[in-house]
């Protein structure tokens, strides 16, 4: 009996999540940063409750840079609706995350100052994070 050709082609459709970060794993702009850990999907609301809270805390003084953007749709059916008849309608936009992506990097204020602005930057985040240093840094 003949077998059905096997393509090299799989088809996708939420994308996997897999290995780490091999672009945007480094501080770029900032002295200070937070680096994931595990993987996700941030989504926009997400990224911007993170930047309101560290930009709260650190009044003005230093900058900031979003390293990250959400610009992957995901699709969602209404609820209670029966199996097929398409895909569902574009719900929002997310980020893939990677484990050793950079989200948030800061510069231009203290090192306490930093780590306690991206502190609470995190906690507005749905994956565990860790705070990087610049390995040149000097106070």
């Amino acid at each position: 009996m003949l077998q059905p050709k096997k393509t090299k082609f799989r088809r996708q459709q939420k994308g996997r999540m897999k290995g780490i970060a091999h672009r945007g794993h480094e501080l770029s702009f900032g002295s200070f940063g937070i680096k994931t850990t595990a993987a996700c999907w941030l989504t926009g609301q997400q990224i911007e409750a993170a930047r309101q809270a560290v930009v709260r805390y650190m009044k003005r003084e230093g900058q900031i840079w979003i390293r990250v953007f959400p610009d992957k749709p995901f699709t969602k059916k209404p609820a209670e609706v029966r199996m097929g008849k398409g895909k569902g309608a574009p719900e929002g936009f997310v980020c893939p995350i990677t484990p050793g992506r950079m989200i948030i990097e800061a510069e231009g204020v203290s090192l306490e100052i930093a780590k306690e602005a991206l502190r609470l930057g995190a906690q507005k985040l749905p994956v565990v994070t860790k705070f990087v240093v610049r390995r040149d840094y000097q106070e």
